[in-house]
């Protein structure tokens, strides 16, 4: 006869409307504290139980995308800790198993006759593929879950910055802040040479203005005196 935890797996495996008869036949079946248990087991809403299909159902889909995650957590990890790490490559790859299998969940749950969102079924999936610790064994989720973005740090020992480091991150700022100065007075001295070269050609302009308006003025007094 299967152990109680199979026939409980048993339970995680069926369709959403098999699952309260199934647990209340299965209890009547036990006493004391099993029988107990068994009634205490809490029906899945349609997104966690559409994930338990995934697991139940798919189980080389769940575990690649377990997999990347256990990756990607290693890879922020080693980021936030100062060693190398391709985060970029870690987070493509766990982002290519979650749409497997987001889409085989989905799948999974039409077969069987459901309609889970699949965005929220992507949110649960990627809270449980990142997740360092699980409040529900695989396979037997009964509430949906979401990502917090943090899953990945618990526990990072982050590496302090050494005196080296430090120092050379305050020459490198020092050094900047000097191009900047330099920048910013050689930018002055050109606006004034620009601005100088301007007043020269004003000057220049104007110079020519009373000459022409001189010889104007000789030209129509010469015209006077000859019409005289």
């Amino acid at each position: 006869m299967p152990s109680l935890d199979a026939q409980i797996d048993v339970l995680y495996t069926l369709s959403l409307d098999q699952f309260t008869d199934a647990r209340t036949t299965l209890a009547k079946t036990l006493t004391g504290a099993d029988a107990k248990r068994v009634r205490a087991l809490k029906k899945p809403t349609l997104v966690p139980w559409a994930v338990n299909q995934l697991y139940w159902h798919a189980r080389p889909k769940y575990d690649a995308l377990v997999a990347t995650g256990a990756k990607v957590r290693d890879a922020q990890v080693a980021a936030l800790e100062g060693r190398r790490s391709d985060v970029r490559a870690a987070s493509d790859a766990h982002r290519h198993a979650l749409a497997d299998a987001v889409k085989e969940a989905v799948r999974l749950a039409q077969a069987a006759g459901s309609q889970p969102s699949a965005e929220a079924v992507m949110r649960t999936l990627e809270a449980v593929s990142l997740a360092t610790s699980h409040d529900e064994a695989p396979g037997h989720l009964t509430r949906p879950l979401q990502p917090s973005g943090f899953e990945a740090l618990g526990g990072v020992n982050v590496k302090a910055p050494s005196p080296a480091a430090t120092a050379a991150k305050a020459a490198a700022a020092k050094k900047e802040s000097k191009r900047e100065e330099a920048a910013r007075k050689k930018a002055e001295a050109a606006e004034k040479k620009r601005e100088a070269e301007i007043k020269r050609a004003e000057a220049v302009v104007a110079r020519a203005r009373a000459r022409m308006e001189q010889a104007q003025a000789a030209l129509r007094a010469k015209k006077a005196g000859g019409a005289g």
